[in-house]
């Protein structure tokens, strides 16, 4: 902007330079002509006087001498009176001295009078010497030539004045057009470099940029318009903003994993849950095409499906991600803008992997109490028909068979009893009652009940501590866990086997660790064996009296303590299951 301001700058000075050179140069030559014209016509008037007075005389022949200084003087010139045939008649003055070719020039003017009886000659290049003359007539007749010759010292004198004059005003002129130009300039500019410097910032984006609104200035509507766009610009930008982000916030905390895909197939929006799903970053994936993201036939089939139909889409796929397999249930649709015109589609994926677990976990479940509930039931009414239809008179039979009543009837009261237990485990509001427990203690006490059992199988229990330690839980609950773990590592420890109990400090946390020598587990039914009714070896556990729902009160237990659970095992080498239990529970997870 200060270019365009030193551009106009120079250009009115150029303007006004060149206009007072041409006005100055006019004027001079105008006053010079007036001066020259004036000097003439006042030459002409005494000129004539003096040939008057010649002639008046006599003529030439009867010339005074004194009357001509006298004419010299009051005209201040010099005075020539030639004869007709060029001789000097007087010569009065300092011209032939001063100006060697006088003679030569009087010479011209006596060979000129016949054509020309008077007029006028200027000698030098810059008009030094002006030479004025006119015939002399006695009755008709030319009796001589009166020449006066004058320096024009005067008119150079006068023109120096006259320029100097000239420079003065003009000088003047220029200083005070300069002035004005500058502020004319300045109050033109000053708005247009406001309103540039405004339009530059609202370019970058900066809304909030206003320009000065002149009140009296030809620029005042550029301005106000200006700031008016500029205020609308900021108004619109916020509220384009507040719409994105908006948009954002719905699209970020939908919950489920969402995708946008334009009408040339490149990812150009996603949010959070679909890269935590996907586990893929931003970068990764924007601005390329679903063919080069999904190595998924199924997706891709989706998408290309909603690009030929135009339509919507639901359907349930199955997956892999990493090393999962996902359930996913996949809702497209196409983005169609309001003239109709194609914009893409967008994806929504809603993983159903829990769901289908849940419903999977619920149906083997159905299935496991079925059968569970099915064999005492079906032992209990087996033996009671037969005791009803005459077994009941023979003592033997009898005994024998009340005994089996019995044991399936306990049987099917601990299954009861589980399934009530872990049902109220699994509750959100179980209320538990904390307190300090000494663990150490209470494994001693489970170990030493548990113990009988042991020795009938010629099992050696063995319990490694290091010190005293407690926990912060219900004793209740602990006591059960632990239970529960021992009673399967004696059941699922062959004859002659070995158990060890370690009770281990880890900073603030206590570490209890049961270790057999039995059977152990494939490692690929270890995430399976929490589930209810989930037995590694249906028919031993089964012997062994279990309900199948132990390990699943276990692990709800420890996580109603905030606790962990771990399973190391090895077919044929034995087990360890590791719970880790807070010595001092943190508040806000009581």
């Amino acid at each position: 902007m200060k270019k365009l301001r030193y551009r106009l700058f120079l250009a009115l000075i150029v303007l006004v330079v060149s206009v007072f050179i041409g006005l100055g140069l006019l004027l001079g030559q105008l006053f010079k002509t007036y001066y020259i014209n004036s000097f003439f016509d006042e030459f002409q008037k005494e000129g004539n006087l003096i040939i008057q007075q010649i002639e008046d005389q006599g003529g030439t022949s009867t010339l005074q001498t004194d009357q001509i200084k006298k004419a010299k003087e009051m005209i201040n010139a010099n005075i020539t009176i030639l004869s007709t045939d060029g001789k000097v008649i007087y010569d009065i003055g300092e011209t032939a001295e001063k100006y060697k070719d006088h003679h030569d020039v009087l010479s011209d003017i006596v060979k000129g009078i016949q054509t020309n009886k008077n007029g006028r000659k200027y000698i030098g290049s810059g008009l030094d010497i002006f030479y004025w003359w006119d015939v002399i007539e006695i009755n008709g007749k030319v009796d001589g030539i009166l020449v006066i010759t004058s320096e024009l010292d005067e008119l150079t004198v006068a023109h120096k004045q006259l320029w100097l004059l000239l420079f003065v005003i003009l000088g003047l002129a220029f200083i005070v057009i300069l002035f004005i130009g500058s502020k004319i300039t300045t109050n033109f500019i000053k708005p247009v470099e406001s309103a540039t410097k405004t339009a530059i910032e609202l370019a970058k984006g900066n809304y909030q940029a206003r320009t000065y609104e002149y009140t009296y200035n030809e620029f005042s509507k550029l301005n106000s318009s200006l700031n008016i766009l500029a205020r609308n610009l900021q108004r619109i930008t916020k509220e384009q903003e507040m719409q994105n982000d908006r948009l954002r916030a719905v699209i970020e905390n939908m919950g489920i994993p969402l995708i946008l895909i334009d009408d040339k197939g490149c990812i150009i929006l996603t949010n959070q849950m679909y890269k935590e799903m996907f586990r893929v970053e931003e970068t990764e994936i924007i601005g390329k095409t679903y063919l080069e993201v999904f190595e998924h036939e199924d997706v891709k089939q989706i998408i290309e499906h909603i690009f030929m139909t135009e339509q919507k889409i639901r359907r349930q796929i199955t997956i892999p991600i990493h090393i999962q397999m996902k359930n996913l249930e996949v809702y497209g649709a196409p983005i169609i803008s309001s003239n109709n015109e194609w914009k893409g589609i967008v994806l929504v994926f809603h993983d159903i992997t829990e769901i289908k677990k849940l419903e999977k976990v619920r149906k083997d479940f159905v299935a496991n109490v079925s059968h569970e509930l099915k064999t005492p039931v079906t032992s209990i009414k087996g033996f009671t028909e037969t005791l009803l239809d005459g077994a009941l008179h023979d003592e033997k039979a009898l005994e024998s068979f009340l005994n089996i009543i019995l044991k399936e009837s306990n049987r099917l009261q601990s299954l009861v009893y589980d399934l009530l237990e872990l049902s109220k485990i699994e509750q959100e509001d179980l209320k538990l009652n904390i307190n300090q427990v000494e663990m150490n203690k209470m494994i001693h006490d489970i170990v030493d009940s548990l113990r009988k059992r042991a020795e009938d199988k010629q099992i050696d229990i063995q319990i490694f501590e290091e010190r005293p330690l407690t926990v912060e839980g219900d004793s209740l609950r602990l006591q059960q866990i632990f239970i529960n773990l021992l009673s399967n590592a004696i059941a699922y420890t062959l004859p002659s086997g070995k158990v060890e109990v370690h009770i281990q400090d880890d900073d603030e946390f206590v570490v209890i660790s049961i270790a057999d020598t039995g059977i152990g587990i494939e490692k690929e039914e270890i995430p399976r064996i929490f589930e209810r009714f989930y037995r590694v070896d249906r028919a031993r556990s089964r012997n062994s009296g279990g309900t199948g729902l132990g390990l699943a009160i276990v692990k709800h237990s420890v996580e109603a303590h905030h606790g962990e659970i771990h399973v190391e095992s090895e077919v044929g080498k034995g087990s360890r299951f590791i719970v880790k239990l807070w010595k001092i529970m943190p508040k806000d997870i009581r």
